[in-house]
C-alpha cells in the first residue's frame, strides 16, 4: 500500500515529531493508520496461498475484504468473503470481522457473525483480542476456521453443529449445496 505509506512519509517529513513545535491537523495520521501501514505490508507478504486481501481504497487500509478459498476438507472449492472493518481504537481493540457469503458453518451463522476467540475484546480464556495480535494473526485465525479451527463443540451456528452430530454425510452435502449457490 503505497499511497498511505507515501503519504505517511510526506506528512511526517521523513521525521517523527513536530516541526517547530507547529501542529497542522489536516496532516495528523492516527495511530491506527500508523500501525496498518506496517501490519498490511507484513500481511502482504505473509498471506496463506488460500486468501486474497482486496483493499477497494489505498487510503483506508482500516477497511478492507478477504477471500478465503480453502482447498481441502467441507469447504474445498468454496470461496467465502469476509469484511473486515478495523477501528480507530485498534489495536487496543480488535477488527470488526463480517462474512458476506451464505455458509452453512458451525462458526459462521448464516448471517456473517463468526465466531473466532482472538476477534472477543474480553475472553476469560485469555484467548481472545491483546494489543501484541495484527492482522495476520486475524487472517490466519479465518482461514483456519475452515480447516483446524473447525469447532463442532463450541459453536455459534448450533444446527449446523447438530445437523454434523447426526449425519455427517448430509451435513458434507448441505455444505456444497450452500457452496454451489452462494460460495462461487
Amino acid at each position: 500500500m503505497l499511497t498511505l505509506s507515501s503519504k505517511l512519509k510526506r506528512n511526517d517529513g521523513g521525521q517523527t515529531g513536530r516541526a517547530g513545535g507547529v501542529s497542522d491537523a489536516t496532516h495528523r495520521v492516527s495511530i491506527r493508520d500508523r500501525l496498518l501501514t506496517k501490519e498490511v505490508a507484513e500481511l502482504e507478504a505473509n498471506l496463506p496461498s488460500t486468501c486474497k486481501a482486496n483493499f477497494p481504497d489505498e487510503n483506508k487500509l482500516h477497511h478492507f475484504q478477504l477471500a478465503v478459498s480453502p482447498d481441502e476438507g467441507y469447504y474445498q472449492s468454496g470461496r467465502f468473503q469476509f469484511e473486515i472493518n478495523v477501528p480507530e481504537a485498534y489495536n487496543m481493540v480488535p477488527p470488526k470481522v463480517r462474512c458476506l457469503t451464505r455458509i452453512w458453518h458451525p462458526n459462521i451463522t448464516e448471517n456473517g457473525e463468526i465466531c473466532l476467540s482472538l476477534l472477543r475484546e474480553h475472553s476469560i480464556d485469555g484467548t481472545g483480542w491483546a494489543p501484541t495480535r495484527t492482522l495476520k494473526d486475524v487472517v490466519w485465525g479465518l482461514n483456519s476456521l475452515f480447516t483446524d479451527l473447525l469447532n463442532f463443540d463450541d459453536p455459534l451456528n448450533i444446527d449446523a453443529a447438530e445437523h454434523h452430530l447426526r449425519d455427517k454425510e448430509d451435513f458434507r452435502n448441505k455444505v456444497q449445496d450452500y457452496i454451489k449457490h452462494y460460495a462461487r
